[in-house]
């Protein structure tokens, strides 16, 4: 059984990175350990679940900036004190969203560049792995999308800078494959910014996807296939997302 990013499937990318339930928590938890009052794991990383969680469900149905500390304490069931333990602010909290994100993108996407992948198979791993990381994450990727005009102005710049970093990955990938004459491209990055808004249609326009029947990977395999084809990649027409005929 081959492991991500050598094997393109969400299972093989649930097996490298666990995104969900008490393991997920938990890395969130070390992550932002000296912000926290509670030092205990088995206790915080349940009250973080629920801190969390209460925030999307809130920001969602009246917006971030109309919600309080006390619709969330009160969303949450946990106390007013209870959650100063944990958050010192909306806008910490707000960080820590966005903290959490840029660390998952680093880790996960980042890392691509360390391994021993042609061009090819780093903007395969890129464009799947960014769209597995959706898919798992949404909450966290449509309140950072969603809520960023209500952010302070070093939040916003946060938040903006978290997409121009997954840019650069594309253009990364795009010049190693213009240096090795596999690719043909003008303007690395207008084609990774125009990568990267399509990739963000599957988290805020994803009832378009539900209703034309559209499953993750194939649209997957629909951006990384005309990626390639505008890229002049000469394998293009040969199916090159590899899983397309399986999706």
């Amino acid at each position: 059984m081959a492991d991500w990013p050598e094997e393109i499937s969400l299972e093989a990318f649930r097996r490298a990175w666990v995104l969900e339930g008490e393991e997920f928590w938990n890395k969130v938890f070390e992550m932002h350990r000296d912000k926290i009052q509670i030092k205990n794991p088995r206790v915080a990383i349940g009250n973080l679940e629920k801190i969390f969680t209460a925030t999307f469900k809130l920001a969602n149905s009246k917006g971030f900036q109309a919600m309080s500390l006390r619709d969330l304490s009160s969303e949450s069931g946990i106390s007013m004190g209870g959650l100063y333990a944990y958050i010192g602010s909306k806008n910490e909290l707000a960080s820590v969203i966005e903290g959490v994100l840029r660390n998952y993108i680093d880790e996960v996407i980042g890392e691509l560049v360390t391994k021993d992948l042609d061009p090819v198979d780093r903007l395969r791993a890129i464009i799947y792995g960014e769209l597995f990381m959706m898919q798992l994450l949404n909450p966290w990727y449509y309140f950072c999308y969603m809520e960023l005009k209500g952010l302070d102005r070093e939040q916003q710049q946060q938040a903006m800078d978290l997409e121009l970093r997954f840019d650069g990955l594309l253009v990364d990938a795009i010049n190693a494959g213009v240096k090795n004459k596999q690719f043909v491209c003008a303007n690395p990055e207008l084609l990774a910014s125009s990568i990267t808004g399509q990739l963000q249609q599957w988290h805020l326009k994803h009832w378009k996807f539900k209703l034309r029947e559209v499953n993750l990977e194939q649209y997957a395999a629909h951006i990384f296939d005309n990626l390639l084809l505008v890229l002049q990649y000469r394998g293009a027409e040969a199916g090159a997302s590899g899983i397309a005929q399986s999706a």
